[in-house]
């Protein structure tokens, strides 16, 4: 069979290759989607199979030539809009869900695992210490690329995922900036070592300033008339602009100013009230998918597996002090002490801090620069003779093997990582349990949010299903989690993840929509905690013909009222439930408790706590020192918040 070779123009195969890379990326995406999985794995996949490592189509020459800079130019602006958009999401209310945990991770936390990452390639893969500080810097970044997947797919308390896309963000920036500065004042001698914290300093300040400067300017405009007449359109590009603009300025002063200057600016402009926000967010975050998909793919098509493979015994050395040693220290140091991580939690965060695209991009940049300069040194040996060729040509080839080592360990980190702790995070979730049963409400109204803030108090996981706009923007400014949809619609439904409910409120102000969410969730996912606002009472019947709790607004608004006139200090320390007092009900799972007596338990329940009620429905009463607890008595619980948890724990451990 003979082939003929027919020459193809270099702008069509250009043309030809960036469509097959994002053929594969959207098609990890929605790999991702079905399986829950992360999609990085799937990017990471596709960008080896048409890298050098499979096919050959993508390679560095593909980005405009040996040098890379067409490579620079697309993923430095990628990235720039990637990290806008996982800061544009993180609202300060969100910080300080976890603030305490936050703080260490990108302070404390990211010191240790710099000096730990930089000894561990120093001693393992005998690399010099400035390359293992670079590589050290360059590790410490985890990343919204890889971070916000996970939180995408492993439902985890609002503590748990803002402590991890906290520390994503704001390591992504420190990393790239600190690796920048290394790279130029140790690796390549440009500058002193004493003036290292002032360039760390000067591309910080820089950045801060000008994306800050940029957002101010980005808000006035979308406020202007001009921008207000055009409409949804140009707020989502002129907010683009703003991602762009303020990379491009920064990165101009400095190199990966850049990127600080991306993340200030899109943090600023998420805590402004914005026109237009929720399109907004849709837009950057579908552009930033497209972005993810395209750059990782592209960046993994680059790796060299030799240089990876070459690293042997050390590099899985490296690979377990990072994964097995630091990150489990780290995760315990940043959350010891704060009683709102439980240990599964923290066995998460531990288990669970894959690298990002900043270390791939940045250390792919880093390679090609120090492989020029490698080239250059070899063109210059050729010129000269004796001594002179033999240093620059032992130079030349150090250089080559810094480039090889650097490539070869980020991307041996980045790709154990992120199949490993990425790719298994659910399943990860799933052993340690902490993926809590949801509670879903449909109805972000004013009913809906404050169920939503009452079972929240109580660290209920809660999330909200909405279709009008304006309630899903108070809900998501009020910190909850929310899918914005239909809730009649069964794929809205199983978006906010109902398969997995302990329990779901229709809280709509329509008894129609109500009962129609009601019978939706008893017919096809058989969920037996079902709870209903009912506005009509002569609509109770319905409801509870269908097995519903449904509760009469008018005669619960009644019944509170006379609570407040009969019974003053009860109704006051109800409605603040969940600050520092709290009522639960449960059903007791312990062995070890059930068959004795009200009075037997009594010794073992913590001070400030009693036992109020004992059983369900009509047969609740209050119980007689002598009655005996059986497994599966309902026992609902009064005191301070605290006693009340431990006991909990001692009656219902698998709670």
């Amino acid at each position: 069979m003979l082939i003929h070779h027919i020459e193809v123009p270099v702008s069509d195969t250009l043309l030809i290759t960036v469509v097959g890379i994002l053929a594969f990326g959207i098609a990890g995406q929605l790999l991702a989607n079905r399986l829950r999985i992360p999609s990085v794995v799937f990017y990471i996949a596709g960008g080896l199979f048409l890298g050098e490592a499979g096919i050959g189509v993508v390679t560095l020459e593909t980005f405009g030539g040996a040098n890379g800079g067409g490579l620079t130019t697309i993923v430095g602006v990628s990235v720039a809009i990637i990290v806008f958009d996982g800061a544009f999401a993180l609202q300060f209310k969100r910080i300080r869900e976890a603030s305490s945990a936050s703080l260490r991770l990108v302070t404390v936390g990211a010191l240790l695992m710099f000096a730990g990452t930089a000894a561990a390639v120093h001693w393992f893969i005998g690399a010099e210490w400035p390359l293992a500080f670079l590589i050290g810097a360059l590790l410490v970044a985890t990343g919204p690329t890889v971070i916000t997947p996970i939180v995408n797919v492993v439902y985890l308390r609002e503590h748990v995922s803002a402590a991890l896309e906290t520390e994503g963000i704001v390591n992504d920036v420190t990393a790239a900036v600190a690796a920048v500065v290394i790279f130029e004042t140790i690796l390549l001698q440009v500058q002193g070592i004493p003036v290292t914290a002032q360039a760390f300093g000067a591309r910080i300040g820089v950045g801060v300033l000008t994306g800050f400067a940029i957002a101010v300017v980005v808000y006035y405009l979308q406020n202007e008339a001009f921008v207000q007449v055009e409409g949804v359109q140009a707020a989502r590009f002129l907010t683009l602009l703003g991602a762009a603009g303020s990379y491009g300025v920064a990165d101009f002063i400095f190199a990966e100013a850049g990127v600080v200057a991306a993340a200030t600016a899109g943090i600023t402009l998420g805590n402004l009230d914005l026109p237009h926000r929720e399109s907004i967010e849709e837009f950057t975050e579908d552009v930033t998918m497209l972005l993810l998909a395209f750059v990782f793919v592209s960046l993994a098509a680059l790796v060299d597996l030799e240089a990876v493979q070459s690293l042997g015994v050390g590099g899985i050395g490296v690979l377990f002090v990072v994964m097995v040693v630091l990150r489990p220290v780290v995760a315990l140091l940043s959350t010891v002490g704060i009683e709102r991580f439980t240990w599964p939690e923290r066995g998460f965060l531990a288990a669970v801090g894959p690298r990002g695209i900043i270390p791939a991009s940045v250390a792919t940049l880093f390679a090609v620069d120090l492989e020029n300069e490698a080239k250059q040194l070899q063109q210059e040996a050729t010129e000269v003779s004796g001594t002179e060729a033999a240093e620059l040509t032992a130079e030349a080839a150090s250089l080559d093997n810094q480039a090889q080592i650097l490539l070869g360990t980020v991307f041996l980190v980045i790709i154990a990582t992120d199949v490993i702790e990425a790719g298994f995070a659910r399943q990860i979730g799933d052993i340690l349990g902490v993926t809590p049963m949801r509670t879903i409400i449909v109805g972000g109204g004013r009913v809906g949010r404050s169920l939503a803030t009452q079972l929240e108090n109580r660290d209920e996981f809660v999330i909200i299903v909405e279709d009008d706009e304006k309630q899903c923007r108070l809900s998501r400014e009020a910190g909850f989690r929310v899918f914005e949809g239909d809730a009649t619609n069964q794929e809205t439904f199983e978006a906010a993840g109902v398969e997995d409910a302990k329990a779901v409120v229709a809280a709509t102000d329509s008894d129609d929509i109500n009962l129609l969410v009601c019978q939706t969730v008893k017919t096809k996912y058989n969920i037996d905690k079902v709870f209903a606002r009912v506005n009509d009472p002569d609509n109770v019947n319905a409801f509870d013909s269908l097995g519903v709790s449904a509760v009469d607004s008018a005669q619960a608004t009644a019944y509170a009222l006379e609570n407040q006139i009969e019974r003053p200090a009860m109704a006051h320390w109800m409605n603040d439930l969940g600050d520092g007092h709290d009522i639960i009900e449960i059903e007791v799972t312990s062995d070890e408790l059930s068959g004795k007596s009200i009075q037997e338990v009594n010794d073992e329940i913590p001070g400030g706590c009693l036992i109020a009620e004992m059983g369900r429905g009509s047969d609740a009463h209050v119980p007689d020192p002598d009655e005996i607890i059986e497994y599966g008595d309902h026992l609902t619980f009064l005191g301070e918040d605290k006693s009340v948890k431990e006991a909990i724990k001692r009656f219902h451990p698998h709670d």
